[in-house]
């Protein structure tokens, strides 16, 4: 059964989806992002070109010829969901076909707009009972601190 994941109270998603990305690129995994339109996943493909700047995620649009064998893709088409390790959701609507992913990381901005859907989407998660964990950002920087 798919891991439900819930990064709340986050300041930046996309520093955090970068953050996230490389960790699981680290213990070999591969990642999807789902971003719900086309606008968006531009920009998570400039941010990840960007990002870290002394560094650098493989990662590529999921219709790209080297898809295949690159571990963090990205896209806003359901029908191009193409492993089932990490899924990242950043489209505010439950995404598809998420159940056959292994894990499936939800990450929840500070606007409010941005929260409400996010808590309908972990109750719609909760209520079909697939194991849940949620970290909220702001406490874990702190006790970083």
């Amino acid at each position: 059964m798919t891991q439900v994941d819930f990064y709340t109270h986050v300041a930046d998603r996309l520093a955090v989806l970068t953050s996230l990305s490389a960790k699981a690129l680290q213990q070999g995994r591969k990642v999807f992002i789902y971003t719900g339109d086309a606008q968006l996943s531009d920009l998570v493909d400039r941010t990840l070109w960007q990002t870290p700047p002394l560094g650098f995620l493989p990662h590529c649009l999921a219709d790209a010829p080297l898809a295949d064998r690159t571990p963090v893709l990205i896209n806003h088409d359901p029908a191009r969901f193409v492993h089932d390790e990490i899924l990242i959701n950043l489209h505010r609507e439950i995404p598809p076909y998420f159940s056959r992913y292994q894990r499936l990381i939800e990450i929840i901005t500070l606007e409010e707009d941005d929260a409400t859907a996010g808590r309908e989407r972990f109750k719609f998660y909760k209520d079909r009972g697939y194991p849940m964990q949620a970290h909220n950002v702001q406490q874990l920087k702190a006790r970083k601190g």
